[in-house]
């Protein structure tokens, strides 16, 4: 039996026995969250969407003897974690020694690329990427592709064979790269609105319009991505800011009419309430502000930040400006695909910055924040009925190590914390996405 398999949604209700575990808004602004925790907890999913989230011994309410019941006592449900920045096309430049952000561009992401011109490639490669996702336990993502239409089309057709909310887009890039992996602004304006009509809003697919980041697009390829912005508001918008301190200097010299980083992409009305901005980590005061008064939200890449060494978001600082926050690997900088992982590195970064970040905020943050950072909050981030069923059971058994300090653990906090610290994939035993198991970590057993 193969760990991982595509099905479609069977219409008999099912419920699931475990500790559950999600998150709720809990006040006016992004970081205020409450938890909802139910020892002994059953879901009951339906067609795709959950029917019932609540106590075990109340839940043989809602369903009758054909109902299929599958316990997990001893594990924990939450929802599937969602990666608010990631790109597709980069697993093969993980783990490649010792550059900063444009020289690892060039020596290593820029080559990877290119390989994605093979449909046959790109095919192989986007179903590797979206199956490790599901080992991860990430269900839900916003994803850069490359330049290349075909490339695109390949990874929503994927996504789509396994059933995965998305939100992708292919690269926007006419300058300051390979010619091969290059457009034309004309040429990226068609592309991206043939791919927004074939795909945003079918099924569980949203297209986000993607220039790379200021560097790779010319001023009329800016336009061009202004003017999609405006003929499709819903679509959101994605790029890089302020990543590294190299990149705003070589910014505002392509830019000299510009004051700040931010002002480039404000000139051509790409900030807004479904703007995603990768990194931020080097953004004035003046900025910060005119993000919170946009609505945009930022994107914070720990362990990529780290492993470039580009720098330490301050998180504190971003709520201080009231800015919603997502959470993201940013592969291939960032060295792991799986969530847990980047809640590590991003403790790590608030340590740092003495500000430590507590398990409780960082497994919102990878859920329900993250859901509202990608304007898919109606849908996915919370076990409740009508919510779709995109869902993950952790269980620490398979890892000696965290098995053992979750043994010894005081409370949830801390168990969630020996999770952040100490898993990996090993941790994720089942990955559901819409109802349907995808992810089997026990299947070749």
């Amino acid at each position: 039996m193969s760990e991982f398999c595509i099905k479609t949604t069977p219409s008999n209700k099912t419920l699931y026995r475990a500790d559950i575990l999600y998150f709720k808004e809990d006040g006016d602004t992004f970081s205020d969250f409450k938890p909802i925790h139910i020892k002994d907890g059953a879901i009951v999913i339906e067609n795709g969407s959950i029917c019932y989230c609540g106590e075990f011994t109340d839940a043989a309410k809602t369903i009758d003897d054909r109902a299929t019941i599958v316990d997990y006592s001893g594990k924990l449900i939450m929802p599937g974690l969602i990666d608010a920045h990631t790109h597709s096309a980069q697993l093969d430049v993980i783990a490649s020694y010792g550059e900063q952000l444009l020289d690892w561009l060039h020596n290593y992401t820029f080559l990877a690329e290119q390989r994605f011109d093979d449909l046959s490639y790109a095919n192989q490669a986007s179903a590797f990427f979206l199956d490790n996702c599901l080992k991860a336990g990430t269900t839900s993502a916003a994803i850069f592709c490359t330049v290349h239409k075909e490339a695109t089309d390949a990874l929503f057709e994927q996504a789509s064979k396994r059933n995965m909310r998305i939100i992708a887009g292919k690269v926007m890039m006419d300058r300051n790269a390979p010619e091969n992996l290059t457009d034309t602004a004309q040429h990226s304006y068609d592309d991206s609105k043939d791919l927004i009509n074939k795909w945003h809003n079918k099924g569980r697919a949203q297209y986000a319009i993607t220039p790379r980041f200021a560097i790779t697009s010319t001023e009329q390829q800016l336009m061009a991505a202004q003017a999609l912005a405006k003929e499709y508001p819903d679509v959101a918008v994605q790029t890089h800011i302020s990543e590294n301190h190299s990149e705003i200097d070589h910014t505002l010299s392509l830019f000299k009419w510009a004051t700040d980083y931010l002002s480039v992409y404000e000139r051509f009305e790409l900030i807004r309430h479904n703007s995603l901005l990768g990194h931020g980590i080097h953004l004035s005061h003046h900025e910060l502000n005119r993000i919170a008064e946009h609505q945009a939200r930022i994107v914070f890449c720990p362990s990529s930040n780290l492993f470039l060494g580009s720098g330490l978001l301050d998180l504190a600082h971003l709520e201080h400006h009231n800015i919603t926050t997502g959470m993201a690997t940013d592969v291939g900088a960032g060295t792991r695909l799986c969530m847990l992982n980047t809640l590590s590195s991003a403790y790590q970064v608030g340590q740092l910055n003495h500000n430590p970040l507590g398990a409780m905020k960082a497994f919102y943050m990878a859920t329900r924040g993250n859901a509202i950072a990608l304007n898919i909050a109606d849908k996915v981030g919370l076990l409740e009925p009508g919510y779709e069923a995109d869902f993950i059971v952790l269980d620490s058994n398979n890892n000696d190590l965290l098995m053992h300090k979750q043994s010894i653990a005081s409370d949830l906090h801390e168990q969630l914390f020996n999770l952040m610290i100490l898993g990996d994939e090993r941790a994720i035993a089942r990955t559901y996405v819409n109802g349907e198991c995808l992810y089997n970590r026990d299947a070749s057993t």
